[in-house]
């Protein structure tokens, strides 16, 4: 085999009803294989009571090994604290809801012992989605390639392994608005796709509520591409094509038909579409220089509450100043 440990990272948020199931389903996969491994939970400021449920099972189960953060930091950022704390040879994240079946660990693990150092999940179809959340997302992922600089798989999943090589070279990856499956496709290595259907959730309903959607969708764009910058050079010919169409109108208005033509629609017009994109240009600025002063100040990524009980930091390529 390529490796003798794995590590699984599972971020949690408010999955008390799947929390037991799902640790079953991984123990049981586990059981079949020849590896040292540890189960990361990284619980995400979970309102429930997830948390008593995983100290509950990192008291019956030595694999188990939460990490608690301070606040609720986010589906991303949760992924990368347990990336960054994780000690495997090769490293698997998933969610724990069960739409990221258990079952395919062993493909994954065929795969990583053929070489490859990026397993990457493909989702094909999810049996409980909505028609409309299909068509917005394959909307969205054919938008993002067209406009994107690296490549992001149609119906990418945040289940995937890594190699702990790839795991390193990952941490170096800091920004704070992060779309961990661009972050991935532009990392390069070895990397072969594997496709399933995702079953329904095993309890609960999704916690990515429509904000978050969108929001993780509005950085996937910012995070991969610079093309909404070039909307204003676009949208600056457009308008001064426009402008020259309407002076040649005004002229022949003025000279050919000799007709006496009212000045204010005209100049309110002209008002409304150059202010229009001068707000438009403007507010994609914005949104850029926004996303730089927050890098700029170099908050911590996240704040862990009480890290993993069984944490080795020899392996990791950052300090412990630089996972804060």
């Amino acid at each position: 085999m390529r490796g003798s440990s794995l590590s699984i990272v599972v971020p949690v948020y408010n999955e008390s009803d799947n929390l037991r199931h799902f640790h079953a389903a991984i123990c049981e996969e586990m059981a079949k294989l020849d590896y040292d491994w540890e189960l990361i939970f990284v619980n995400d400021g979970s309102t429930d009571n997830s948390k008593e449920i995983l100290l509950e099972l990192e008291q019956q189960d030595s694999h188990v090994q939460p990490i608690f953060l301070a606040k609720n930091s986010g589906h991303q950022l949760a992924l990368t604290c347990g990336l960054d704390h994780a000690d495997g040879d090769a490293v698997i994240t998933m969610d724990g809801d069960m739409q990221h079946p258990p079952a395919l660990i062993p493909t994954l693990l065929d795969y990583w012992n053929q070489g490859y150092d990026i397993v990457q999940t493909i989702r094909e179809a999810t049996e409980d989605a909505s028609w409309l959340k299909k068509l917005t997302s394959a909307g969205y992922y054919k938008l993002l390639n067209i406009i994107s600089e690296v490549p992001v798989q149609p119906g990418g999943s945040d289940f995937r392994l890594m190699d702990h090589q790839a795991v390193v070279a990952f941490r170096h990856y800091r920004e704070h608005a992060r779309f961990i499956r661009g972050i991935i496709g532009s990392m390069g290595f070895n990397q072969i796709q594997v496709h399933f259907t995702a079953p329904p959730r095993f309890a609960g309903v999704s916690k990515f509520s429509p904000k978050k959607m969108l929001r993780l969708a509005v950085d996937g764009v910012f995070t991969c591409s610079t093309f909404p910058l070039r909307i204003g050079l676009y949208a600056g010919v457009a308008s001064m094509f426009a402008s020259f169409l309407l002076i040649l109108h005004v002229l022949y208005e003025t000279f050919v038909q000799e007709a006496t033509v009212a000045g204010w629609p005209s100049i309110m017009a002209c008002i409304l579409f150059f202010g229009g994109m001068q707000l438009l240009v403007l507010g994609l600025i914005g949104e850029y220089l926004g996303r730089t002063y927050e890098e700029t100040k170099r908050r911590p990524l996240y704040l862990i509450e009480r890290g993993k009980p069984r944490d080795q930091n020899n392996r990791s390529a950052i300090s412990k100043e630089e996972r804060l």
